[in-house]
């Protein structure tokens, strides 16, 4: 029973605050990337994954970090108590327990597709490195809120398989919300941190702790306030069979003649009815609202020729039967 204790405190299981700060970013990722019209079973997989990787590799980590502070922990008043630095438990065992919370989380990490257990890996020497910066800098938190938040990346890839502009602004922003929190927790070691010798933001900034913290606020809003993530805009229409193809041919020029147009394509047709009534299509397009549709129809400022012929054709051909946010409809 002891064993099991001293395990708990080493890995500190007792207090889940750890472990969720790293599992919300990963969940923040995966939420933002997840089309939530889709099953939510696969959702929910990859959420309790998270939240098991999370549980995993922090225990491992607040050992790896016990084991390379050891020495300054026998000096400070709150952590002298702790299994490594007070000697109940023993360097050689520390490691072992490491390595197999780490080969678990290695199984975890082995259910998520290949991107994303690649992006895994090359954050390890992140993971294993975070203990040794406050000998080096004052910005300790700061690699802390690049290594803690790099799950928001993974959720992301977990559903996309690639890393868009999106991901990366929200962690971005997410870094700053760590170096706030971490900077406040660094307070209470202020006095034994400067007498052993080592480093944070909390004594970099021990005069102003306010105006530093109210800055790192504003820049964690500012990104927030800012992102904005695309949406699918899908407009189901009809199209008059007199019209079809004069449709379909400005549409497609339109493509061709604009730089990175935001993929709207013909994703079905189907014709009911008899032959003289409309034909069906989706039309979808990455975008903020239906209105980004419209910048297109024009073709821009000054207007193209492209734009202008299908700008015509829409209006002449098509009816907009719903506008429906979300991603397209593929239909068999």
């Amino acid at each position: 029973m002891e064993k099991i204790s001293h395990f708990f405190e080493l890995t500190r299981l007792k207090k889940p605050i750890g472990y969720m700060l790293l599992f919300w970013p990963c969940v923040w990722g995966l939420t933002v990337a997840y089309d939530f019209s889709n099953n939510i079973q696969i959702y929910l997989k990859y959420f309790f994954l998270f939240l098991s990787g999370s549980i995993l590799m922090r225990s491992a980590g607040c050992i790896i970090n016990d084991i390379a502070d050891k020495d300054f922990d026998k000096r400070v008043e709150r952590t002298k108590k702790r299994p490594i630095a007070s000697g109940k438990v023993s360097i050689k065992l520390g490691l072992f327990y490491s390595s197999a919370l780490c080969l678990m989380a290695l199984f975890v990490l082995l259910q998520f597709n290949l991107y994303t257990i690649i992006l895994a890996l090359c954050s390890m020497p992140l993971a294993f490195s975070y203990p040794y910066m406050k000998r080096f800098t004052y910005w300790p938190q700061l690699f802390l809120g690049i290594t803690f938040n790099y799950g928001l990346i993974l959720g992301w890839t977990t559903i996309y398989s690639d890393v868009s502009i999106v991901p990366l602004i929200f962690y971005f922003g997410a870094i700053f919300w760590t170096l706030g929190y971490d900077t406040i927790y660094g307070y209470q070691d202020i006095k034994d941190d400067e007498i052993i010798g080592v480093k944070s933001t909390s004594i970099k900034f021990k005069d102003n702790p306010k105006k530093f913290i109210l800055l790192l606020l504003v820049i964690l809003t500012s990104i927030n306030l800012n992102a904005q993530t695309p949406t699918w805009v899908c407009l189901n229409v009809s199209v008059e069979s007199e019209g079809q193809e004069k449709f379909i041919e400005s549409l497609d020029n339109l493509m061709e003649s604009v730089d990175d147009f935001p993929y709207t394509v013909t994703l079905f047709e189907t014709q009911f009815g008899n032959s003289d009534v409309n034909f069906s299509h989706q039309l979808c397009f990455l975008g903020e609202s239906a209105e980004d549709f419209a910048q297109w129809g024009v073709g821009g400022n000054p207007p193209t020729v492209e734009g202008v012929l299908f700008f015509n054709a829409f209006q002449d051909f098509v009816e907009v039967e719903q506008i429906v946010l979300g991603q397209p409809m593929i239909f068999d």
